[in-house]
């Protein structure tokens, strides 16, 4: 087998929407792209669909599932924003590729650039020249009143527990490794990894946890009580939310806003950390604290610190 038959069996699945006309562009880029790089580019059935449908010539792109396995991608190249992301890594779940996001959207905290980059990822890609960053997933399951698992599922930003009624409020017992820890009327429980904490774990008033710490936040939402501040717990540690029998209403399971399951009085959700990390690539290495300011357009004028009057890091 030649070098060429080598590089023209690598599969790169592409995964971006039809709804807007930027990133249809972008696609149809991407795919030429990685032709002309001797890789074979790869899109999920419902993308293909919406794509080909404005761009005939993306109607002859191999189908995730169909056309080549899952195990058999390289890695995926997302065009979208971190709700894309979330769900190509929720594509790429059962193989081993990493996740290489393009920002299409407005914050996109996941995504490794931004869309005026798209070209020189494309081609470092096929180069190989990136690393890969794993990040904490969690486990989720939902027991029923008899501690049977009746659904399973995994998170890679967060799993919440939330009430299906705007009306009724959910009543709870926070639990950790089976002891119980607080009871209380709560809107919710946000239940965050490290790369959830900028999501809706922040927007909850959690704290923003850097990538490098392995550990778990918990974060009660509208509490009726006393204890019912945000928590951290380390990766080793199990949490869970039981819906108690006086509730009056059904909870509802969401993880990553993608998966949910309904809760009824005496369900129990218990979270601990995957034993399978989500993979990103990564083009350019980083400083967090730097991609919090970026992202989030926080001042920091004035600042005098080493780097300000070096341009070195300390």
């Amino acid at each position: 087998m030649t070098s060429t038959d080598a590089r023209a069996e690598r599969s790169i699945l592409v995964v971006a929407h039809a709804h807007r006309d930027d990133t249809v562009f972008a696609a149809e880029r991407v795919v030429a792209a990685l032709r002309a790089g001797g890789a074979q580019p790869v899109l999920a059935a419902e993308d293909r669909d919406e794509l080909s449908a404005v761009r005939p010539s993306l109607g002859d792109v191999k189908v995730l599932g169909d056309d080549v396995a899952v195990r058999d991608i390289e890695l995926a190249i997302v065009l979208g924003g971190d709700g894309t992301i979330l769900r190509a890594a929720e594509l790429v779940r059962d193989g081993t590729a990493p996740v290489l996001g393009i920002n299409m959207g407005h914050v996109g905290f996941l995504a490794e650039i931004e869309r005026d980059d798209m070209d020189d990822a494309v081609r470092r890609a096929i180069d190989h020249d990136y690393e890969v960053e794993e990040r904490l997933a969690l486990q989720v399951r939902v027991k029923d009143s008899s501690d049977s698992v009746i659904y399973e599922t995994w998170a890679l930003n967060e799993a919440t527990v939330e009430k299906a009624s705007r009306e009724r409020m959910l009543e709870v017992v926070i639990e950790v490794d089976g002891r119980p820890l607080s009871s209380f009327g709560c809107d919710g429980v946000v239940v965050s990894t490290p790369t959830g904490s900028t999501a809706y774990n922040f927007s909850a008033g959690g704290p923003v946890i850097w990538p490098t710490v392995d550990a778990i936040s918990v974060v009660p939402l509208s509490a009726h009580a006393l204890f019912a501040k945000p928590l951290v717990v380390g990766p080793e540690h199990a949490v869970a939310i039981e819906v108690l029998e006086r509730t009056n209403g059904v909870g509802i399971l969401w993880c990553d806003g993608r998966r949910s399951h309904d809760l009824p009085p005496g369900a129990r959700v218990v979270v601990r950390r995957s034993d399978r990390p989500v993979r990103l690539a990564r083009l350019h290495p980083a400083s967090f604290t730097d991609r919090l300011v970026r992202k989030f357009r926080l001042p920091v004028d004035g600042w005098r610190g080493p780097a300000a009057i070096t341009g070195t890091t300390p």
